[in-house]
């Protein structure tokens, strides 16, 4: 039986999990939907993990996560070498940072104990191998002391990760709590935050999805923005700018080499750069996202872009 493809997933994280019990024990995760499987991992649903099923445990937090995967596979082999960094062969032995010291019965090596800082270390270490270095990442904070600690070990490595990686960070109630004597002060009525404030669906990306639905369904391809050649509709794998206002349309390849500029003889995958049309800045993992949304998402554009239904008047009562 054959798989159809689908498009890159509107989002895929690998999550670092604490217990607010015993704040030491940690547990990393992969998942498109970080509020489900919070609550599986609670109890409070069907599903979670064995590790994490201790009642002496729960309530488990989100504290960070990493998104910007562009699939499962992607998500958890990253999980995979953070949670076994001491094995894990997207690690060179000489940048090694966790060792295992002690053997399993089996006499596999046993991998060593988390920490907050052994996990954020082996998190810095891995968004710079090449396996993962040109990922469109972003990193999500929802713990005020898990991001200075991450602050912090950014400040004592001599290795700076690149500029495009985003951190965004995002305390809620933990960051505008105010106390008076032993009582908590909150807000009600205080918006979604942490990750009930990310978003699940291609809705980030809507006004550059109804843009290049527009311009692709009027054939309005015109010619590759970067080698100047004509682009015939549905003849070839085009990408096009993110930009409002822009249709600036080019061969993949085109948008690769331009892209990648100096970093062509080294590099494959690019991660951000300028349109040629417009120079607006455009990310490659964005663009990617929306061609395989185009190509492969019919569905999941229909629903994107499904108006409203409008709500019947209501019937007089004279009626």
């Amino acid at each position: 039986m054959s798989v159809l493809p689908k498009p890159i997933p509107p989002l895929y994280t690998v999550y670092i999990l604490r217990s607010t019990v015993r704040r030491a024990s940690l547990y990393v995760g992969s998942t498109p939907h970080p509020p489900r499987r919070l609550k599986q991992h609670n109890g409070e649903s069907k599903g979670g993990a064995v590790r994490t099923s201790r009642s002496t445990l729960r309530p488990w937090e989100m504290v960070g996560l990493v998104s910007g995967f562009p699939g499962m596979v992607a998500a958890l082999k990253f999980e995979w070498a953070l949670t076994n960094s001491h094995l894990s062969l997207h690690i060179p032995s000489t940048s090694r940072i966790n060792v295992a010291t002690q053997k399993k019965r089996n006499g596999h090596p046993k991998r060593p104990p988390h920490s907050v800082t052994s996990i954020l270390s082996n998190l810095h270490l891995l968004l710079r191998v090449p396996s993962f270095a040109r990922l469109p990442i972003k990193l999500h904070f929802f713990a005020p002391d898990v991001h200075r600690a991450w602050i912090k070990w950014c400040g004592t490595s001599n290795e700076p990760l690149r500029d495009t990686i985003n951190v965004v960070t995002d305390f809620g109630l933990a960051a505008n709590a105010s106390t008076e004597g032993d009582k908590e002060i909150t807000d009600a009525t205080s918006q979604p935050w942490g990750i009930y404030a990310l978003s699940l669906d291609y809705a980030p990306i809507k006004d550059y999805v109804e843009k290049t639905q527009s311009a692709f369904a009027f054939e309005r391809e015109g010619d590759c923005v970067v080698c100047g050649e004509g682009l015939n509709p549905g003849e070839g794998l085009y990408a096009a700018c993110s930009n409002a206002g822009c249709e600036g349309v080019g061969h993949v390849s085109c948008w690769s080499e331009h892209l990648l500029g100096k970093e062509k003889n080294d590099s494959i995958i690019p991660v951000s750069g300028r349109c040629p049309k417009c120079e607006g800045q455009v990310r490659w993992g964005e663009m990617m996202m929306e061609m395989s949304l185009r190509l492969r998402g019919q569905k999941e554009i229909s629903k994107l872009l499904k108006k409203p239904r409008k709500r019947k008047a209501a019937i007089s009562n004279d009626t």
